[in-house]
């Protein structure tokens, strides 16, 4: 687990917009009269623009693109404020080891041992690894299924999630669960994923509030897709944030395909990003192939709930280079777009910044790090697919309550004195009284 706010600090440490006691961050100019403009900050260095349409031949429905430009050469990773060499390094070998292990597990699948179905995040490790890389060690994530990097930087191992998909008896779930709907809430701060789209968002939001009962200021993270942010929990959860000033960190993983709908049929904005605007909290545009741009917007975020100022939403525009799962070939997807995009794998990039820009590696380093890197998945892959699968008779267990279950304890220190109905309660509310702590 990797706990990097001490790490390298500067005086511009978390200011992503002005902020001023508390009060919504986005800035605000008159224009045309009545009318209102805010300034979203952008960290993008290219700011390619697509449409698509949708195209009827007879039976046969396609997409094709509209307009927009696919010559232009990929630009250059942008320096990050606060990453050093060695944590630049330690996050590309985070994001190597996540496209290794996803490789793997597609191999797996297709030697038909696992059990179910693969989820694959290809293109997005950058925005995975980065995004968990820059999270405290008391910070709390809630990830998506697609952001197994994040799992391994946030501790879990390959074993763990090939397990998982193979249903193994080691799985983080012992065979009970065949996708990554794990967590681990006393080492590792992780909340299980939910396949409900959206709903991470309150739950993460819950704990950011359950930290500050208990005097504590933390940051949450999670991600959604471009589609799932349009979903009622995800404005509730959100909302709710940040009329709190609680710590979430919400990435929205813009893939431009939510399954089969293209970005442009889904919402009439052009950046998610602007939806904070509603919310009165940042909103932070990045390009989610460069890890340095996902880290620098994720960890002033952090600082930001850190300091208690609340919420932040960071869209990441990338675009995902294999269907919704393994069964979905993606055929829909204009090809152009993909041929775009692959110029612009987040790997290749890190890899190039690291060897040519900076000279932070040479080939021959880079060369040793990746034979590592597969020396250890290879390791990983052998004893998930070793693992034994879970006996018949383990399947009642965990289904009834058993000991200790229920024992919950404070994980930061006792709730401090809550305001009930505007007055100071004592030792603690009435038994009579909700215990609440709001702003």
């Amino acid at each position: 687990m990797a706990d990097n706010h001490n790490k390298k600090k500067t005086a511009a440490a978390g200011k992503i917009l002005p902020a001023k006691n508390s009060k919504p961050t986005a800035k605000l100019a008159e224009s045309n009269g009545d009318l209102r403009s805010y300034t979203i900050r952008d960290y993008r260095l290219e700011k390619p623009h697509f449409t698509t349409r949708q195209v009827r031949v007879g039976d046969d429905v396609h997409y094709e693109v509209e307009s927009g430009d696919f010559a232009t050469p990929a630009p250059p990773i942008r320096d990050s404020k606060y990453l050093s060499r060695e944590q630049c390094i330690e996050i590309y070998r985070w994001m190597l080891l996540n496209r290794r292990m996803e490789t793997a597990l597609e191999n797996l699948y297709k030697q038909g041992k696992v059990v179910g179905g693969v989820y694959f995040g290809l293109g997005q490790e950058g925005c995975s690894c980065a995004s968990a890389y820059a999270l405290g060690k008391d910070d709390w994530m809630g990830p998506m299924i697609r952001n197994q990097g994040a799992l391994l930087v946030r501790g879990f191992r390959p074993a763990d999630i090939m397990m998982q998909y193979m249903a193994k008896s080691g799985s983080p779930t012992g065979g009970r669960d065949t996708t990554s709907h794990f967590g681990d809430l006393k080492k590792r701060n992780v909340v299980a994923p939910i396949s409900m789209l959206g709903d991470l968002i309150p739950v993460l939001t819950g704990v950011a509030l359950g930290a500050r009962l208990q005097g504590k200021n933390v940051a949450v993270m999670t991600w959604i897709g471009d589609g799932g942010q349009s979903t009622g929990v995800t404005y509730e959860g959100l909302n709710f944030a940040a009329v709190q000033n609680l710590g979430l960190v919400l990435v929205v993983e813009n893939n431009l395909w939510a399954y089969s709908t293209p970005a442009n049929m889904q919402f009439r904005i052009e950046d998610l990003a602007e939806r904070a605007i509603g919310y009165g909290i940042p909103g932070v545009i990045v390009d989610g192939t460069d890890a340095c741009q996902v880290y620098d917007a994720c960890y002033e975020a952090c600082e930001r709930a850190h300091r208690g100022e609340g919420p932040t939403l960071i869209e990441a525009k990338m675009m995902r280079m294999k269907g919704h799962a393994i069964h979905d070939a993606a055929e829909y997807v204009p090809k152009p777009m993909f041929e775009y995009w692959k110029r612009r794998d987040p790997i290749t990039r890190m890899e190039d910044y690291l060897i040519t820009k900076k000279k932070w590696l040479t080939t021959e380093e880079n060369e040793a790090l990746i034979a590592s890197v597969e020396q250890q998945l290879e390791a990983e892959r052998e004893l998930a697919v070793n693992s034994p699968m879970p006996t018949p008779e383990s399947a009642a267990g965990g289904v009834y309550c058993e000991d200790g279950c229920h024992d919950i304890k404070p994980k930061y220190a006792m709730p401090e004195s809550a305001t009930i109905g505007g007055r100071e309660s004592g030792s603690g509310p009435k038994r009579s009284e909700s215990a609440v702590h709001l702003k």
